[in-house]
């Protein structure tokens, strides 16, 4: 082994420096801006969960930085649509304008939770997700994240298509705060057949899976 490390020239090492060096460059280098579309569920009596909502939105507008983009929407019956978009934004470069932004989207999102009393009939977590792809595309974030505020039961209007493969190449996928039915009580598999069925179907798309429900591993979200 020695032999043949002594036999090397110093050029001949120059290439293999200098891919190790481009190597760990690539590594290090940042993602881009982030891109953070909050789903929220208003199906039934999970508006009952929107204060919990609010905490996520202030957690995320103390986190998000200059650049990044957060949007929130709802999930109701039909949910490919912008109209259901509550509130987006892309943050600015300068700090005081970013601080005018994130004090408007959380007055705008308290409203939205004062005024959201009585919930949808169904529940398309479908195509809000398709909603929350699209948006993040154009925004071009290198990092790209749609959060779930549901319970993960899908209930469509009869006759709506949602059986098909979705395209989330690069979304990080993360469920919060799902809330266990008054069904899963009875038999905790239909729980936990929700998640492998959502997780299979996420990654099946390209993308990745993960579940938060204590908010104070909240954090993690933005781990990486």
């Amino acid at each position: 082994m020695n032999k043949i490390t002594h036999n090397l020239r110093p050029t001949a090492l120059l290439p293999l420096l200098l891919g190790a060096v481009l190597t760990l460059s690539a590594c290090a280098a940042p993602q881009g801006p982030k891109g953070v579309y909050l789903l929220l569920d208003t199906s039934g009596t999970y508006t009952v969960e929107l204060e919990k909502a609010k905490k996520i939105v202030n957690l995320l507008l103390g986190t998000l930085e200059a650049g990044d983009s957060l949007a929130v929407a709802r999930i109701d019956s039909a949910s490919f649509s912008e109209k259901d978009i509550v509130a987006r934004m892309v943050f600015d470069q300068r700090p005081s304008t970013a601080n005018n932004q994130k004090r408007a989207f959380k007055k705008t999102m308290d409203g939205f939770a004062q005024r959201t009393q009585k919930g949808s009939a169904h529940t398309d977590i479908t195509g809000g997700i398709l909603q929350a792809v699209e948006w993040l595309t154009e925004t071009g974030a290198g990092q790209q994240t749609v959060l779930l505020f549901t319970d993960l039961e899908e209930d469509l209007i009869p006759g709506h298509i949602r059986d098909f493969p979705l395209d989330l190449a690069g979304v990080r996928v993360v469920a919060i705060n799902v809330t266990k039915l008054r069904s899963d009580n009875i038999d905790p598999r239909k729980y936990m057949a929700r998640l492998d069925a959502w997780k299979t179907r996420v990654e099946q798309g390209g993308g990745r899976f993960e579940v938060i429900n204590d908010l104070d591993h909240f954090s993690r979200v933005f781990a990486g």
